[in-house]
C-alpha cells in the first residue's frame, strides 16, 4: 500500500517529505500563540492525553479508510492538525479530527499536532457538528440527527441553525423531515441503499406501510429518483380515480338534480366508501346564487 501511495504523489514527494520532517522536529513543544483568533495555541500533544469527542455527530467510521490514512501517516506523518479543547487534568478533548486521531493511533504515533481552542460544551457541540456537516461522507441521517441535537441541546431555532451551518433553511428542514421516516428506511439511507432524493419522494407519501413497500421496490428494482416519483404519482392518481368512481346512492342523484337546476347542473358530489365526502357547486354569476338563496328562503325546493 505504501508503494501505491508513493506512486500517486508524483515528483513533489521529496519536497513534501522534507517539509513534514521539519514540522515533526518540533514535536513536544508549543509552536506559537494566536492573538487574533479563537485559537489558544498550536501544539504537539501526546496521544494518551487526548480523549474522543462525546458530541461527535459521526457514529460510524470506515475502518478500511482509516487504515489507508494510517498508512499515509506512517509514511508522511499527520499533515493536518486536529482541533481540541483543554479539559481538567492536563488533558484534551477532540473538537474535530477524530478520524485523523484514530488513524494516528493505528499508525503508532505517540504525539500529534493540534489546534487548541477554549470553548464550553455548547460551543464544542456546535463546532463539531458544523465541521462534520461540511464533510461529504457524512450520511444524511447523521446530518439530520446533528441538526436535531443543535435544536434540542443548544436550543436553536431552525433559522438560527441554518445560519450557523451555512445552509438554507429549506435544506435544514428537508434533513429534519428524514427523521419522520420509518426506522427501516432510515437504516437504508445510512447503508446508502436509498438516496436523499429517494427519501424526499417517500416523504410525499403519508402511509408508513406504503413508504416501506416503495422503499423495498427502490432497492430491489434499483429505481432512480425519477422512476420513484413517477411510481408515487401513479399511485396517487390511482387512489383519486378509485374515489371518484365509487357509485353514489340514489338519493345523492336527487340532491344533484334539485340543486343543479339553479346552477346549470354544475353540481358534483364526491363520496368515500365510509360515507364522508364533499358537495361542490360551481356558479357563473351572483344571480345564480341569489336565485338559489331565494328558493331556500321560500322553501321552494
Amino acid at each position: 500500500m505504501a508503494k501505491k501511495l508513493q506512486t500517486g504523489l508524483g515528483k513533489g514527494l521529496g519536497a513534501l517529505i522534507s517539509d513534514i520532517n521539519a514540522i515533526q522536529q518540533n514535536s513536544g513543544r508549543k509552536l506559537q500563540h494566536e492573538t487574533a483568533s479563537p485559537l489558544v495555541a498550536t501544539a504537539e500533544i501526546e496521544i494518551e492525553k487526548i480523549e474522543p469527542n462525546p458530541y461527535q455527530p459521526r457514529t460510524e467510521f470506515n475502518r478500511e479508510a482509516i487504515e489507508e490514512l494510517a498508512q499515509s501517516i506512517r509514511l508522511l506523518g499527520l499533515i493536518q492538525p486536529i482541533t481540541v479543547r483543554p479539559i481538567p487534568g492536563n488533558r484534551y478533548q477532540i473538537i474535530s479530527g477524530e478520524r485523523r486521531f484514530r488513524a494516528s493511533q493505528m499508525a503508532g504515533l505517540k504525539s500529534i499536532p493540534a489546534y487548541i481552542r477554549k470553548t464550553d460544551d455548547q460551543g464544542m457541540l456546535e463546532m463539531a457538528i458544523v465541521e462534520n456537516i461540511q464533510r461529504e461522507d457524512l450520511d444524511s441521517i447523521e446530518v439530520a440527527l446533528s441538526f436535531q441535537r443543535l435544536i434540542e441541546e443548544c436550543h436553536l431555532t431552525q433559522e438560527a441553525m441554518a445560519e450557523r451551518v451555512g445552509k438554507k433553511r429549506a435544506t435544514v428542514t428537508n434533513y429534519l423531515r428524514l427523521l419522520r421516516l420509518p426506522a427501516e428506511i432510515q437504516f437504508a439511507i445510512r447503508a446508502k441503499k436509498i438516496s436523499m432524493g429517494h427519501a424526499k419522494s417517500l416523504l410525499s407519501v403519508e402511509d408508513p406501510r406504503i413508504q416501506l413497500k416503495l422503499a423495498d421496490q427502490i432497492i430491489a428494482q434499483d429505481l432512480s429518483v425519477r422512476q420513484t416519483e413517477t411510481k408515487i404519482q401513479r399511485l396517487k392518481n390511482g387512489k383519486k380515480e378509485k374515489k371518484e368512481t365509487i357509485e353514489l346512492p340514489d338519493n345523492y342523484f336527487k340532491v344533484i338534480e334539485i340543486i343543479g337546476k339553479y346552477f346549470n347542473n354544475n353540481v358534483n358530489i364526491k363520496r368515500t366508501e365510509k360515507g364522508s365526502g364533499e358537495l361542490v357547486i360551481r356558479f357563473s354569476s351572483d344571480k345564480e346564487m341569489e336565485e338559489f338563496l331565494g328558493a331556500l328562503e321560500k322553501s321552494d325546493l
